[in-house]
């Protein structure tokens, strides 16, 4: 059984533990002299790592290691800038003989993947739009299998096994009370904005059956799930026979979502179910990152830095409250 989790590390403690590969590579330092930079994980979050004067000799066996893996450490825990940190001093991955619970590595949402798919698809074949009903249907349908597990991010905000699911039946179950108090809302609009914000995320990232991202594919590199996203609504709307007017409002909200250019929206929202969609995105990421942050804090304390909520600590309030 795994003892040593990320929560429980402690600036100034040697720790001998088991941990699973999120991210990693071999760089090249200031100094002309390469290092190993690596992301480890478990469960209970993760951890910046470093293997610092890597020499020739000590390629080949880390060329071997990828995302997704378990590698067994031996590492002194630091602080740098405000975060933890591990100084590796010997890695390796686990051998058949290391008794591993699968369970302990993975980071997962709190509910279950085949409730939160239902859920969603239990509203999109709720919505009155027939042809709003159609799109989103059959898209998550197209998509059931890898919606199981997938990510909503390769780090950060939801990166962990049925994240993206998560995301949206939050952001849904959000919208669709918003609706109740702002009521010239087109509530299926809004829905369905949801539902398909994040869709060609599924094919942005890279993801292995844990939920783990070693990244971004090709188009996602070079266009991102934005762009994706309309590309794929213009195509199937075009199918379904979408009124011009409505498939047209349906791509500005995943074209708007993002709001700002330098986070690649190149639109800002033009009409309220559009503004709607941006701060219910905006809103679930945000409570996302305080929650996990809070998680690995103690009562009366300040979390580390959370570098997507501007370098802000988290108070936890204390149990006196």
């Amino acid at each position: 059984m795994k003892e040593i989790f990320v929560s429980d590390l402690e600036s100034g403690n040697e720790i001998t533990a088991f941990f699973m590969v999120k991210m990693i590579g071999v760089k090249l330092g200031s100094n002309k002299k390469q290092y190993l930079d690596v992301t480890l994980g478990d469960k209970t979050g993760e951890v910046s790592s470093k293997k610092w004067d890597v020499d020739d000799r000590e390629l080949d066996g880390l060329s071997g290691i990828k995302a997704g893996d378990i590698v067994k450490v031996k590492a002194q825990v630091t602080e740098w800038q405000g975060m933890t940190q591990l100084r590796i001093s010997r890695i390796r991955p686990r051998a058949e003989s290391d008794e591993i619970v699968m369970e302990d590595y993975i980071k997962a949402a709190p509910e279950d993947s085949e409730m939160m798919y239902e859920y969603i698809y239990g509203v999109a074949d709720g919505l009155e739009d027939q042809d709003l009903r159609k799109l989103c249907t059959e898209l998550l349908a197209r998509n059931h299998d890898r919606l199981m597990y997938y990510p909503a991010a390769s780090k950060n905000h939801h990166a962990e096994y049925g994240g993206l699911l998560y995301h949206v039946k939050r952001m849904l179950m959000t919208g669709i009370k918003v609706c109740e108090v702002y009521t010239n809302l087109n509530r299926d609009l809004v829905c369905a904005g949801v539902i398909l914000h994040d869709i060609e995320k599924l094919n942005e990232i890279e993801s292995n059956e844990y939920g783990i991202s070693p990244g971004y594919s090709f188009e996602g590199q070079l266009l991102g799930h934005i762009v994706q996203g309309v590309k794929l609504l213009d195509k199937e709307t075009e199918r379904l026979g979408f009124p011009r007017e409505k498939a047209i409002m349906l791509e500005h909200m995943i074209l708007s979502h993002h709001y700002e250019p330098e986070f690649g929206s190149p639109k800002r929202p033009m009409f309220p179910e559009a503004e709607l969609l941006h701060y219910l995105d905006i809103l679930d990421a945000r409570m996302f990152d305080m929650e996990d942050a809070l998680n690995s804090t103690n009562a009366g304390e300040f979390s580390e830095k959370v570098w997507t909520l501007d370098n802000r600590r988290v108070y936890k309030v204390s149990d006196e409250q």
